[in-house]
């Protein structure tokens, strides 16, 4: 079918939302703005749907969200007797709409559908799939993008998102229906009277927050502590759970940033509500200095992430996510050998694109790293392996450079509340002891070496862009540098073809992570080059890593890296 043949079947049949016919009809005789929205279906892959709301093939809007959900339904019909799905929620536009309409088609295929009764957070999805035995689970969420996107993230059953395979077993689902004609669905509150759909008890959602409180370190530290917050949960899913949690530590003086407290997916006051972005955390940054509290935590929209900032004389310094993971690390090990609580034969996991400072760590206190692939979903399937062994004690943290981090095993996903936790932990851990979170950061970098990691995206809006990145990619497979920013490329390894290149030697080797599409530059002096297109965004990212004596000469080592690289290819 054209473009304008599927413009034309959706003015027909796309009725059941207002906002999706306006749409439709405000488009009539833009060939471009009908080819942006039809040229090709909203992809599938493993983190699910993500994409601009709206109409169309290329849309997130019910009818996309119905046909993947019958894809996993068949998918999971056909996988597990007498099936079930959790479904949660975020703050963004139309996010319950398209929760319920998820759960509308898997009642009509017969499967059971436990669905909270408001917006929840990522983890608390990936709990209610193991703590109701689930088949499976979606959590509505499009993340940090701006407000104009939506998406929908798919779990397994082990709590983890959705496997390569597992995921293209759904795809093949999906493009086998038609989207108007081969969906099943039924009324939510018919469904709900009939019990195929119920409402998550408040008893999984206790039994999640005193799994959390299990991770704590130091129970009764924050409450003696005089600990001072400053909390934004970025007008997301947040500001319950984390609050929640905070206060059952001892941690009463908090102040919200008012602005960003409840639920708003137009995110209003930050256009990009990402914890990694300052532009973010400006509203908290500004009750900061009224406030002026020892900690400022800015959670994501699904509170799967945290970012925080902390006084530095005057001003507020914000923390990267390698950092803060470098530092929870350095506090989880130190803290549990002091103790005696560690486990033998500890374990941390980490991210290939995520600071090296791990392994520096990890050796003190004789931890064994994993390194997977970017995704999360990486981490919690090694916690999976380890538990089919009976082993899962033996993890005791991973995090990924971007503001993701988790503790424990009673979740699959990144956690913003624990990791809301620990921070708070930490930090009155070092308050008691008179030192500051600067200075924390400091006495690590003296102890282990200065590492400087930064990330750039490069976005390609569109059909065009979409073949832009091939290229760019495809150019930096088959005609690798050797030099980057005049540092020679020691190492080049291709998470695509499995092959590990040797520049020095020669020699290749086998990577045995699964494929990829990564590429990595290992560098003289350290310095590394990590780039990859994103799985949800039109983005190719790019991930640095300089080390250097000081921060100053590693922060010029890395502009130039940066400046170089971009260059290379942009041209």
């Amino acid at each position: 079918m054209t473009e304008k043949e599927l413009y034309q079947q959706w003015l027909e049949h796309a009725t059941e939302d207002p906002d999706l016919q306006q749409e439709l009809k405000s488009i009539a005789g833009d060939d471009a703005a009908i080819s942006d929205r039809f040229y090709r279906d909203l992809e599938f892959g493993t983190g699910g749907l993500r994409g601009v709301i709206g109409a169309g093939t290329y849309r997130m809007n019910i009818y996309t969200v119905r046909r993947a959900t019958q894809g996993l339904a068949n998918y999971v019909n056909s996988t597990f007797e007498n099936p079930s799905v959790a479904i949660s929620y975020d703050s963004r536009i139309k996010s319950k709409m398209f929760a319920e309409a998820s759960a509308e088609v898997l009642a009509a295929n017969g499967i059971r559908v436990h669905i909270y009764t408001e917006l929840m957070p990522t983890p608390m999805l990936s709990y209610a799939v193991r703590a109701q035995q689930c088949s499976a689970g979606i959590m509505v969420t499009a993340s940090h993008n701006p407000a104009k996107y939506n998406g929908y993230k798919v779990y397994g059953s082990d709590g983890c998102q959705m496997t390569i395979d597992a995921a293209n077993a759904v795809l093949e689902q999906i493009n086998a229906l038609d989207i108007f004609r081969d969906v099943k669905h039924v009324a939510f509150d018919k469904a709900m009277a009939d019990g195929v759909i119920s409402y998550t008890p408040q008893s999984v959602i206790d039994a999640y927050y005193q799994e959390v409180l299990k991770q704590s370190i130091h129970p009764d530290l924050c409450a003696k502590s005089g600990l001072k917050i400053v909390y934004t949960p970025l007008n997301g899913t947040g500001n319950k759970p984390v609050r929640h949690i905070l206060s059952a530590i001892g941690i009463q003086d908090v102040t919200v940033v008012p602005e960003q407290e409840n639920p708003d997916g137009n995110f209003t006051t930050c256009p990009y509500p990402n914890p990694e972005i300052r532009e973010a955390l400006e509203c908290g940054l500004k009750l900061c200095r009224e406030v002026k509290p020892d900690l400022l935590l800015a959670t994501d929209p699904d509170a799967d992430r945290v970012g925080i900032a902390v006084p530095d004389g005057d001003a507020y310094a914000l923390f990267s996510g390698n950092e803060v993971g470098a530092m929870l690390l350095e506090y989880i090990c130190e803290q549990r050998t002091q103790m005696g609580t560690m486990p033998k034969n500890p374990i941390a996991v980490k991210t290939i694109v995520t600071t090296d400072i791990v392994n520096a760590i990890a050796k003190a206190y004789g931890v064994e790293v994993i390194d997977v692939l970017t995704g999360f979903k990486f981490i919690g399937e090694q916690i999976g392996f380890l538990e089919k062994k009976g082993e899962e004690n033996r993890y005791i943290f991973g995090f990924e450079e971007s503001y993701g981090y988790l503790a424990g095993t009673y979740v699959r996903d990144k956690d913003a509340v624990v990791a809301s936790m620990l921070i708070c932990e930490m930090a009155a851990y070092y308050r008691t002891k008179g030192i500051s979170m600067i200075e924390a950061r400091k006495r690590m970098y003296e102890k282990y070496g200065v590492y400087v990691h930064s990330q750039h995206s490069f976005t390609f809006e569109g059909e065009s862009g979409m073949i832009q990145m091939q290229n760019i990619m495809t150019k930096l497979r088959e005609e690798h540098p050797t030099e980057i920013d005049g540092l020679k490329v020691i190492q080049f390894d291709d998470y695509q073809t499995g092959i590990s290149k040797n520049l020095v030697s020669g020699t290749k080797t086998e990577i045995t992570l699964p494929k990829s599409n990564v590429l990595a530059f290992a560098l003289e002096q350290g310095a590394k080059v990590v780039i990859r297109p994103s799985g949800t965004e039109p983005k190719i990212k790019a991930y640095y890593t300089v080390t250097a004596d000081t921060h100053d000469a590693a922060a010029v080592k890395e502009k130039s890296l940066d400046t170089a690289f971009s260059a290379m290819i942009l041209n």
